[in-house]
């Protein structure tokens, strides 16, 4: 009877130690693949499988899924979900340089992916180069990573998504699509990067449809000939059509630039493309950005008529250099849709307009109701415009604590519903902007290098801060 309850005590301490010791994890199965696998292997480091496919078939709840160095040329289709606490990763090993390319992949009517995960959840993608998938055919819609269905709780990070490309007159292309045509929630586009893509009508990095709950951030999206990051509602992608719009989410501390229409063969000559792009998406806040040498910096609105961007925050970017205009809200024409209930606050918003388009830094355009415009500066560029607004159709928006950028021997024009003023007092009565609003020299630090950090002596503090 002693010895029993001795082992038995023995017994607990070593589980006690082993409780003690086990950091836990939400992967307990690895799976490897390389070049010199075979599909006939266990999987495992040392015998790996060859193909993407059979990793994918295999990979269940809690799997990790190795990818060691190589250029695959084969696409990955995700088939098994994930869970809360049991994931399933697709992830380069140990930093490999993974690629998947599409080179082999030509001109195949209907959608083309390269990564595809559809009505799957608690699933990641990291660490992977995906490019090289072209077309020439009008029918056919090439796309780097694809998403769809009501796939959530999907993280897509540290990835390299390129040339990516549509010959086709009025073709169709993305680097990264996610289309929520069930409900999504929790996707998360983090440290990418999303480069020398030629788009036709279509976007570098979208989310459209019924999507809940998102975060895009610190991705860099460069050198494609349409929109960079574009955020869709009321398109017809959603099943259930009082949900067809993207919301509750967050676009931060990216780095947009070099994004123009103009040569696309769908624009023709036009610069249309914007780099941050909110079109009928609702409570999203746009912070941190840094968007440069683009046709539009950061646009919210909708193209559909009697719909909105709603509540959406653009908050402490940095928009220079942009073809058309710095920021723009409200509709482009009487036929769209506009903006309500959002606010653009703390923004540098410097030298665009750069093509002389009469955009100037802010453009508002049809339905503006309910907006702020407060504690941003703006800096004209050749067009001497700071504020374009070509419309009547607004009303009940404030403009608050505005610093616009005073230069020696230059002068400012301001169009407020249709017109124009050169005077700054006559523009502040008419606009009703705030006493705070103030014509001055906001003093940067180092704006040739675009160092926007205000001097410690600047004026413009007292008024932004």
């Amino acid at each position: 009877m002693k010895k029993t309850m001795l082992s038995l005590l023995a017994a607990t301490a070593i589980l006690i130690v082993l409780a003690l010791n086990w950091t836990g994890s939400a992967h307990d199965k690895s799976i490897y693949v390389a070049k010199n696998g075979n599909d006939q292997n266990e999987g495992t480091k040392s015998n790996p499988y060859r193909t993407l496919k059979k990793a994918a078939s295999e990979a269940r709840p809690g799997t990790i899924v190795y990818i060691k160095e190589g250029t695959y040329k084969e696409r990955l289709s995700v088939k098994h979900s994930g869970t809360k606490s049991r994931p399933i990763t697709f992830k380069a090993y140990n930093q490999d340089k993974v690629v998947l390319t599409g080179e082999d992949l030509k001109n195949v009517e209907g959608d083309t992916f390269l990564v595809n995960i559809d009505n799957k959840n608690h699933i990641t993608i990291s660490g992977l180069t995906i490019q090289d998938l072209t077309t020439d055919l009008k029918d056919e819609t090439v796309i780097g990573v694809y998403v769809t269905g009501s796939s959530s709780h999907i993280t897509l990070e540290n990835n390299i998504v390129r040339r990516i490309e549509t010959h086709a007159e009025d073709g169709n292309a993305h680097g990264i699509a996610v289309y929520g045509t069930g409900q999504m929630k929790d996707i998360n586009i983090v440290n990418n990067t999303v480069e020398d893509l030629k788009l036709g009508w279509s976007e570098s990095l979208v989310l459209n449809g019924n999507i809940d709950g998102f975060s895009v951030s610190d991705n860099i999206v460069r050198r494609n000939d349409n929109i960079g990051i574009d955020l869709i509602g009321h398109e017809g992608i959603s099943n259930d059509p009082n949900a067809d719009y993207v919301r509750n989410g967050t676009v931060n501390n990216n780095e947009v630039y070099e994004i123009s229409s103009y040569g696309n063969p769908a624009y023709g000559e036009d610069y249309n493309a914007g780099g941050i792009y909110v079109d009928g998406g609702e409570n999203i806040t746009i912070d941190k950005n840094t968007i440069h040498n683009c046709d539009i910096g950061i646009e919210a609105t909708s193209e559909h008529a009697k719909q909105y961007a709603d509540n959406i925050q653009i908050i402490e970017n940095i928009v220079y250099n942009n073809n058309y205009t710095g920021i723009s809200i409200g509709g482009y024409d009487e036929e769209r849709g506009g903006t309500i209930n959002s606010s653009i606050t703390n923004n540098i918003i410097y030298r665009n307009d750069t093509k002389g388009l009469a955009g100037g830094q802010l453009l508002l355009q049809h339905d503006l109701k309910d907006n702020v415009i407060e504690r941003n500066i703006l800096t004209a560029g050749p067009s001497r415009i700071y504020i374009a607004n070509y419309f009547t159709t607004n009303h009940d928006n404030k403009l608050r604590r505005n610093v616009f950028h005073k230069e020696k021997g230059k002068t400012g024009l301001w169009v407020w519903k249709e017109e124009e003023f050169t005077s700054f007092e006559d523009f502040k009565s008419a606009s009703a902007s705030d006493s705070k609003s103030s014509y001055l020299d906001p003093m940067f630090e180092n704006e040739i290098d675009y160092d926007f950090t205000l001097k410690k002596e600047s004026p413009a503090k007292n008024i932004i801060e």
